[in-house]
């Protein structure tokens, strides 16, 4: 079966599974910009808990915009202190230092739109995961897709996973497990067996 999913900024593992369980991924590019989302946020797990990472966005609710037309926000040096949030969160991983080259691009080029960072994020990962996956992008918005499995509702942060998987993660031992987070936590902490787990999940 084929997915539709959003684009998002370093997917959380809800999406991959979702993906990894699919024949050809659809990314939605179609739709209209929604804030309070997964669209420009991800979170790992850092020294203190959760932590959430969010890529600053120029958009008003007053005009609606199209996802695809959303700029960043490159006043700051968010690229930056989101580098230093990772490495303070899984430089101790048994498998940051395998990884981070190969991210770096992500955190080293500016992007102008939030959409492109997000596909360019899935293009790396992809690539580190070495998963054989069909990707397309939608060429209209479609509210009720007939053809396809709709998981657009994963770019919301108020859906909640509760049915992954626990492994381990860097500071298990201070604040227990935390489920769905980044990717990149399941990648830093497992590394080449998180195609493994994405295949034995479910949603």
């Amino acid at each position: 079966m084929d997915c539709l999913i959003h684009p998002t900024y370093f997917p959380n593992i809800a999406h991959l599974v979702a993906m990894a369980h699919s024949d050809v991924v659809y990314f939605e590019v179609c739709d209209n910009y929604q804030k309070q989302s997964f669209r420009n946020r991800t979170e790992i797990y850092g020294p203190n808990g959760k932590l959430a990472l969010t890529v600053p966005v120029n958009y008003t609710q007053k005009h609606r915009q199209g996802y695809k037309d959303v700029k960043i926000a490159n006043g700051d040096k968010w690229q930056l202190q989101h580098l230093k949030s990772l490495q303070s969160a899984y430089s101790m991983s048994p498998f940051f230092e395998y990884y981070i080259d190969d991210l770096m691009p992500l955190f080293e080029t500016r992007y102008d739109y939030i959409l492109d960072l997000n596909l360019k994020c899935f293009e790396i990962l992809l690539d580190l995961l070495q998963i054989e996956m069909s990707t397309s992008k939608t060429k209209s918005f479609e509210k009720t897709p007939i053809d396809k499995t709709d998981y657009r509702f994963l770019v919301s942060r108020n859906h909640q996973i509760t049915s992954l998987d626990a492994y381990t993660q860097v500071f298990t031992e201070k604040h227990g497990f935390i489920a769905n987070l980044s990717i990149l936590d399941l990648l830093c902490n497992e590394g080449p067996n998180t195609e493994l787990y994405l295949n034995r999940q479910s949603l």
